[in-house]
C-alpha cells in the first residue's frame, strides 16, 4: 500500500451490481483507492470519485468486478488487486491487518488491537475500521464486538451479516438474526 497524494480530478470511477446494492470502484494511477457501497457511512461526496466511466473496464477495474463477482459467487476468497489505500499511518497499520483476517473468520476490535501491538487502542481501531475506504476487498466486516456482535459497519449490519454469512463466518448463535440476507 503507498501513500502518495491525488486530488480527483486524477481519479476515476465506475459503478458495478452487486448482492450488497450497487458499489462506486474508485481509481488513481491503475489502481483501486476505493469501493463504497450507496449509503455508506464515511462515503466520500461524488466529486472526490473523479470522472465516471461507462463500465468496468480497463485496470483496475476490469480485474476488480472480475474478482468481485467470483467472491459473491462463493469462487473467491481472497483478492489479488493493486490497491492503495489513502489515510494516517495508524489507519493504515489498521486496515493492512484487515487483510490478515482469513477468510471464514472473524477478529474483535481487541484482537485486531492487539494484533497491531496496540492492545489499549480498540476503540481507536474500530475508529480507523470504519474509515476503510476500499469495503469487502479490505475486509473490515470480519470484525466483531468483544462478545461477537454484529456492530459498526458503515455498510449497514444487515450487509455485514450477509457477507459474514456467506464466508461461513457467523457464530451459530448470530445465524439468523436478520431475515433479509443479501445472497
Amino acid at each position: 500500500m503507498s501513500r502518495p497524494s491525488a486530488t480527483p480530478a486524477q481519479r476515476v470511477h465506475t459503478v458495478v451490481d452487486s448482492p450488497c446494492g450497487p458499489l462506486t470502484l474508485v481509481a488513481e494511477a491503475g489502481r483501486l483507492v476505493g469501493l463504497y457501497m450507496e449509503e455508506q457511512r464515511h462515503r466520500p461526496g461524488s466529486s472526490a470519485f473523479g470522472v465516471r466511466l461507462p463500465g468496468p473496464s480497463g485496470p483496475p477495474f476490469a480485474e476488480t468486478a472480475e474478482q468481485l463477482g467470483e467472491y459473491f459467487a462463493g469462487r473467491r476468497d481472497a483478492f489479488d488487486l493493486p490497491l492503495t489505500l489513502h489515510g494516517t499511518e495508524f489507519q493504515q497499520r489498521v486496515w493492512s491487518a484487515l487483510l490478515e483476517i482469513p477468510y471464514g473468520e472473524t477478529w474483535t476490535y481487541g484482537e485486531l488491537a492487539e494484533h497491531i501491538g496496540r492492545p489499549t487502542a480498540s476503540r481507536a481501531v474500530g475508529l480507523a475500521n470504519g474509515k476503510n475506504p476500499i469495503g469487502v476487498i479490505v475486509p473490515c466486516h470480519r470484525v466483531v464486538g468483544s462478545d461477537g456482535s454484529l456492530t459498526g459497519y458503515g455498510g449497514g449490519l444487515s450487509r455485514k451479516q450477509s457477507l459474514l454469512e456467506h464466508e461461513g463466518a457467523l457464530p451459530p448463535a448470530r445465524a439468523g438474526v436478520h431475515q433479509d440476507t443479501m445472497f
